[in-house]
């Protein structure tokens, strides 16, 4: 005989998690008590919110679910950003929500929320346990969820009595991964299509990749003298320097690549949707009829021709896909190698950053210091906002597993996704970016980071506006100011409060000695970096987008 709290702890086991975020509630403490005597590390964290980005994070960077426990109401209202993150950015999590007891339900009971209605929309699957004999069937089935296809979250309800309840059960075993594999007749219609082509590219995107799937693209790359871009936040799908490389397909995109995708006769998608962002806005493969040839490759059968109509559709994960067909050779002198190496030396001109700019700081320098810097294996996180245009445009990641930022937009990301990745990877340097207003909205997981001795590095670009929509604002309704100015803390001074690092940036000159100074401290640091708002973007100034010039 097990409680419901012992059997959750032992699916999770099984199922090989080796950490858990949370937030505790009394709603299931039986949990975190089989927590006490389980090897399982549990990080506590300061908000749901920033929990549930943790676990995002872990999912992001492993293809393991990410696991994040909540309590009720305010705890699981508050970790619906991260669900979100997690649905849009096709990562692996589960939520774990304590519920009000089976006796109070549907009467308004303290803090009792319907979650198969709140997350209905923003989850894969949402379910309430309410017989705790059938534990590690909905666990396991959990982990099958939130790994097959197009990985996503789930949401488990866990009814308070349920979890205090001792019942017998069977014992759980590990859920059995679900892979795609591409036919060889879809590989022989593809060689074809290539070997027709005139002018293709490669986009990669979306999740269910690992290090062997990155060498095996790289091969078919190098094989077919493919130009290769990178999807919206996936950059570290192929390494920048390679000379295959032609660029980030996101937001900002650079206007030569984009012309290549729209007069391209194939484009190859491996992995991704080619949403709004990456597809800027449906215009550079047009919705649903794409004006080029698309061979779309996808784990989830339920995203070919859900928003286009492919020329070739292939129901299969990323991995399988680069696995089979990086056995193909590709043709001997392909007639686009020299529109290749063109590509890439346009990439390499537009991720070279301006070293000139408003105000006593540029962000520039800033960049060519940081990639001379930083390791190959440095690990940047970040949220959303201007400040993250000069991560994705002038950084160039070189390996996988050294990028997290949610494809969703969603701000207040960058800071708990350092510490998930610095608790995952305690000898990699993480760096996360995060603008002010970015920052404040989970910088309180910076104490997280010092409780659990995990030394990261936020640099906080503090330009005292919301940036990015000040931005839009000044362009839509200029001079007319509302809501977009900021008050900010002194962030260095905030570090040294929380036991942290602290460092202040108000000259170019003053950043690589901060930034040495912050990684020699050994601890958690703060970074501020006090920017020009004038400094919207890498080549625009606030004025120039206010008067259209």
């Amino acid at each position: 005989m097990k409680t419901g709290g012992q059997l959750i702890v032992e699916a999770l086991e099984a199922n090989g998690t080796d950490r858990i975020f949370c937030v505790p509630g009394e709603s299931y403490l039986a949990v975190l008590d089989a927590l006490h005597d389980s090897p399982i590390r549990t990080i506590v964290c300061r908000q749901e919110g920033g929990a549930a980005m943790m676990a995002d994070c872990q999912g992001r960077l492993t293809g393991k679910p990410g696991i994040c426990f909540v309590t009720r109401g305010p705890g699981a209202t508050n970790a619906s950003a991260g669900i979100h993150i997690a649905m849009q950015d096709s990562v692996p999590l589960i939520l774990f929500i304590g519920q009000v007891a089976s006796h109070a339900k549907e009467r308004e009971a303290f803090q009792e929320v319907d979650y198969k209605r709140f997350f209905g929309d923003i989850a894969k699957w949402v379910v309430e346990i309410e017989d705790a004999s059938r534990i590690p069937e909905f666990v396991t089935r959990a982990f099958a969820v939130a790994t097959s296809g197009r990985p996503g979250p789930v949401v488990i309800s866990l009814p308070e009595d349920m979890l205090t309840s001792e019942v017998e059960a069977p014992t759980a075993l590990a859920h059995t991964l679900v892979e795609t594999s591409p036919g060889e007749a879809e590989l022989d219609r593809l060689e074809a299509l290539l070997n027709a082509a005139k002018r293709p590219i490669a986009i990669l995107g979306g999740t269910r990749w690992d290090i062997q799937a990155v060498q095996d693209v790289t091969r078919i790359a190098e094989a077919w003298s493919l130009p290769v871009g990178c999807s919206f936040r996936r950059q570290m799908l192929f390494d920048h320097l390679h000379p295959n490389y032609a660029g980030d397909v996101g937001i900002g995109i650079n206007p030569k690549l984009a012309a290549t995708v729209k007069q391209a006769d194939l484009v190859l998608l491996i992995g991704g949707r080619m949403g709004e962002m990456p597809s800027s806005d449906y215009t550079l493969l047009k919705s649903p009829y794409p004006d080029q040839m698309l061979v779309h490759v996808h784990a989830d059968a339920g995203e070919l021709g859900r928003v286009y109509r492919p020329t070739l559709a292939i129901n299969a994960s990323p991995a399988a896909f680069v696995r089979a067909f990086a056995r193909r050779k590709g043709p001997a002198a392909p007639g686009w190698a020299a529109e290749t190496a063109k590509l890439h030396a346009a990439y390499l001109e537009w991720s070279t950053p301006p070293q000139t700019g408003p105000g006593a700081v540029q962000m520039g320098p800033i960049m060519t210091y940081l990639e001379k810097a930083l390791p190959e294996d440095a690990i940047l996180t970040n949220g959303a906002g201007n400040y993250a245009t000069w991560v994705h445009r002038f950084h160039r990641f070189r390996r996988f597993a050294t990028q997290a930022a949610p494809t969703s937009g969603s701000m207040g990301y960058g800071t708990p996704a350092a510490v998930a990745a610095k608790a995952l990877y305690p000898d990699r340097e993480v760096i996360a970016f995060a603008g002010d207003g970015c920052f404040l909205m989970n910088g309180q997981e910076f104490a997280t980071a010092v409780q659990y001795d995990l030394p990261i590095i936020v640099v906080v670009v503090n330009n005292g506006i919301y940036g990015t929509i000040r931005m839009h604002q000044e362009r839509e309704y200029p001079s007319r100011v509302v809501a977009t100015d900021l008050k900010n803390p002194d962030f260095a001074a905030l570090a040294r409060a929380y036991g942290g690092h602290g460092e202040t940036v108000e000259k170019t000159e003053d950043f690589a000695p901060a930034f040495e100074r912050a990684r020699a401290s050994g601890k958690p640091a703060i970074v501020e970096i006090r920017l020009d708002p004038e400094a919207i973007t890498p080549t625009r100034t606030l004025t120039q987008i206010r008067d259209k010039s």
